[in-house]
């Protein structure tokens, strides 16, 4: 399955089913509204250290590619290790490479 690195896309696999994850903020705020969590560091801890729900809602929720329900179906404590290093890897695309706009604020000389 195709993966796009330079938008921070990232495999996961379940088993035998292939899933592509991205940690787009919307993606994020929907999986933070259902965690109730308090903060984005809450959020990233939560993904990170694969907090049972908090995995679930991540494949749910994270994955543009491949067939999330069936992922989740098929996983069990085995895999969680494997999900760490994806959530992990798909939300240190935020603070990588690009800067983006830094100097949209600056005044004009």
């Amino acid at each position: 399955m195709p993966c796009n690195e330079a938008r921070g896309e990232v495999r996961l696999f379940i088993d035998d089913e292939e899933i592509v994850i991205v940690a787009e903020l919307g993606r994020l705020a929907a999986i933070s509204s259902r965690l109730q969590c308090k903060s984005l560091n809450d959020l990233f801890l939560r993904l990170s250290t694969v907090e049972v729900e908090a995995t679930m809602a991540g494949i749910e929720f994270l994955t543009v590619r491949g067939n999330a329900q069936r992922a989740i179906s098929k996983l069990k404590l085995r895999h969680f290790s494997d999900c760490s290093v994806a959530f992990t890897a798909a939300l240190g695309h935020h603070f990588d490479g690009d800067r983006g706009n830094v100097g949209a604020g600056a005044q004009p000389a």
